[in-house]
């Protein structure tokens, strides 16, 4: 029989999560899988984290990454296993928990049909952008934006080489389908399901009457130009600072598919998490 390694991730405030992990290496004992975290993680949990092995990096093989924590943490876990085909189960323990298979009163049943193998997985896309000279992978959203206290932002932007938009504004917002509910939402840019190939381009704050969002072919390159006399503006990946974007300066994103892997268990849709975390859309 081939053992089955999962990997396990869990988010900082460890004590909302110590019992799950408790029941983690429980279920994974009873279905004979190898459960691996780093030793920074197995430091969270203390006595619970008994029977989980230590490695020093999570292993790009692995069977399947176990999640215990919010949308920031599944998101981490989705990157870190960008492009390898690891399947990302998350049990919730944040605060929405849109990514999220189950939530953490359900999290030993999910947790043991996770290593029984009774999931489903969705192929998610990411946004590809070069910041500070480094390639980076967003799942979520790759955001510009000014700098608290500073002056409102001057942003230039093309899409396919095609001059679209100069805006003075609090920033701009890329978002992945799955994106598309987080920073794009709250701009009130539209909703992309989970499927379609394409990313939406939505605006912070406006001074104008006439930015609109806009959804963004799959092929088509954004390119982002800081056209503000002096400020430098920042540059954030899933929500985190990436890096600057100094005055005159320009940054390209792309979509990319097949990026991350979410796993889900039977019987979940994009449209039933919509109506679960955001109620129904219409009134």
């Amino acid at each position: 029989m081939i053992e089955c390694v999962a990997a396990l991730i869990t988010h900082g405030h460890p004590p909302a999560t110590t019992e799950a992990v408790a029941r983690a290496v429980f279920a994974a004992r009873e279905t004979e899988w190898r459960l691996v975290a780093t030793p920074q993680e197995l430091a969270k949990h203390g006595d619970a984290a008994a029977g989980i092995e230590a490695v020093d990096q999570l292993p790009r093989q692995a069977d399947l990454c176990l999640v215990l924590g919010g949308d920031g943490s599944i998101l981490y876990a989705l990157r870190h296993f960008a492009g390898s085909g690891v399947p990302v189960f998350g049990v919730n323990f944040g605060t929405v928990g849109f990514l999220a298979a189950v939530e953490r009163g359900e999290a030993e049943e999910g947790m043991r049909r996770a290593f029984a193998g009774e999931t489903e997985t969705v192929d998610l896309p990411g946004l590809e952008v070069r910041v500070d000279g480094q390639s980076r992978i967003a799942l979520n959203d790759v955001s510009v934006l000014r700098r608290p206290h500073e002056r409102v932002a001057e942003l230039s932007y093309k899409i396919a080489g095609e001059e679209v938009g100069h805006v003075r504004c609090d920033g701009l917002v890329a978002a992945t389908p799955v994106g598309s509910t987080g920073y794009n939402l709250a701009n009130q840019g539209p909703i992309l399901a989970w499927g379609v190939k394409g990313y939406v381009v939505s605006y912070v704050a406006p001074h104008s009457l006439t930015a609109r969002a806009l959804v963004v072919a799959p092929g088509d390159i954004l390119h982002v130009g800081n056209a503000g006399a002096g400020e430098p503006v920042d540059v954030a990946i899933d929500g985190e600072l990436a890096g600057t974007l100094e005055s005159g300066a320009a940054l390209d994103v792309g979509f990319v598919e097949g990026v991350g892997r979410l796993a889900q268990l039977p019987g979940t849709s994009f449209y039933q998490r919509i109506r679960e975390k955001f109620g129904h859309l219409a009134v």
